[in-house]
């Protein structure tokens, strides 16, 4: 169920490299690779995220802002777009930087509806 919805995603994103549903521990849940994000070692980065993904939820809550909804980081070869379920799982997306973030950030949002569920804790 999880592959199939990653599938999605980066079908449906211009210059989608992959998307991955992590932990907040660092932990892949799934992963669904173009040949390009396996070369670039997408999974590696996305686990090296998790504790961004933890100091931005921290920041968050001792400032008083909230919650982490979305994190956007981007580099010269790549730009990942971070849509958390909750506190403990997030989704990563990463396109190479003439893809088509606009709809990337769509796609990681209509996914979290729809999987928002599962992942309640």
């Amino acid at each position: 169920m999880f592959k199939e919805k990653l599938e999605k995603i980066i079908e449906r994103t211009e210059g989608a490299l992959g998307a991955l549903i992590m932990g907040a521990d660092g932990i892949e849940v799934e992963k669904v690779l173009r040949a390009e994000g396996q070369q670039a070692n997408l999974d590696v980065v996305a686990a090296e995220f998790a504790s961004l993904v933890r100091s931005a939820q921290r920041t968050g809550g001792e400032t008083g802002l909230g919650s982490l909804r979305e994190l956007n980081v981007v580099l010269d070869n790549a730009i990942f777009v971070i849509r958390l379920f909750n506190r403990e799982y997030f989704v990563v997306l990463a396109i190479e930087p003439d893809g088509n973030f606009g709809r990337g950030r769509f796609e990681l949002r209509k996914t979290e509806l729809e999987l928002s569920r599962e992942f309640a804790v």
